[in-house]
């Protein structure tokens, strides 16, 4: 297991950079590596499903009540946002799921059995998917930002209507997409899920609110299955283990762990409240900008060989 400083680390890394649209996964791969840790080794495993945890409830925390307004003040929002919410998930594992299966046929041909969590210690698999995810947001943030811009500086009306608009949920067919989009980022470690949904959001015409407020309600009903992706990985991993010889020490790691918990919890509400600070002030698109960068450092850090 990691030593308890590493721990922390990853945890403020993974706690911030989760919830904001930069990928956490790239940014956590990338800190594992220069910490001298192996990203995609089963001791990880238990770090990463703390880290995680703490993460979805620090956006359970942050965006509770906004949940509770326009999702279950009456039985037909609930349901509206029920439908959506359950088609969208069905569309991320209709896309999510049967690409991992190809990769894991493919890229793993002559092994008894690979794992696409094997592939994501691969610096050269992440930087481009940090480029796409840079493009998409760039893109979306300034096609926001633009139209925001006519819509204030010509019509008054039009503005104070989609403040109005902003407390209801996304129309099916935006759910659908923020949905598939978000299967597309499940095998592909930095391709951001948050940037990707709510720039999807933006492009297919939700408002700025109702982007992110659906994207990370997906995420809240998503985590739960990864998280238990990755005990089930962890469980196989200490049941293949030779007495001796790679024995996972759990009881011995869960004090970091817990922690670690507890740190990316804090981080994760700093990163959300900057991120709706961003989100609001139209500058999304900087977001782009720093994964276009972040993708450029992680192909040179590959490079020199990590």
């Amino acid at each position: 297991m990691p030593s308890l400083l590493k721990v922390l680390i990853l945890a403020i890394v993974q706690g911030l950079a989760e919830l904001l649209p930069v990928s956490s996964s790239a940014h956590v791969v990338v800190a594992e590596k220069l910490l001298g840790l192996n990203p995609s080794s089963p001791e990880m495993t238990l770090v990463l499903v703390m880290l995680h945890t703490g993460t979805m409830f620090s956006v359970i925390v942050y965006f509770w009540a906004q949940w509770k307004h326009a999702y279950f003040t009456t039985s037909h929002a609930l349901k509206r946002f029920a439908v959506r919410a359950f088609w969208a998930t069905l569309l991320t594992g209709a896309v999510g799921y049967p690409i991992i299966e190809v990769i894991e046929r493919t890229a793993f041909k002559g092994h008894t059995k690979g794992e696409i969590e094997m592939l994501f210690s691969r610096l050269d698999l992440v930087a481009p998917a940090l480029l796409a995810a840079g493009l998409l947001i760039l893109i979306s943030g300034l096609r926001e930002r633009s139209a925001s811009a006519r819509s204030t500086a010509g019509s008054r009306p039009d503005y104070e209507r989609s403040i109005v608009l902003a407390g209801e949920n996304v129309t099916f067919a935006q759910a659908g997409w923020m949905g598939a989009i978000q299967g597309l980022c499940l095998p592909f470690r930095g391709f951001s899920r948050s940037g990707a949904t709510i720039s999807v959001g933006l492009l297919t015409g939700a408002s700025r609110q109702r982007s992110e407020r659906f994207s990370f309600a997906l995420a809240v009903i998503l985590t739960p299955a990864a998280i238990a992706r990755e005990a089930l990985r962890m469980v196989k991993a200490s049941h293949a283990s030779p007495a001796g010889a790679q024995h996972l020490s759990l009881h011995a790691g869960l004090t970091a762990a817990l922690l670690g918990m507890l740190f990316s919890f804090l981080a994760g509400l700093a990163a959300l409240r900057w991120l709706s600070s961003w989100l609001e002030n139209g500058r999304w698109y900087w977001f782009g900008i720093y994964c276009l960068l972040a993708g450029c450092v992680v192909f040179y850090l590959h490079h020199l060989g990590f």
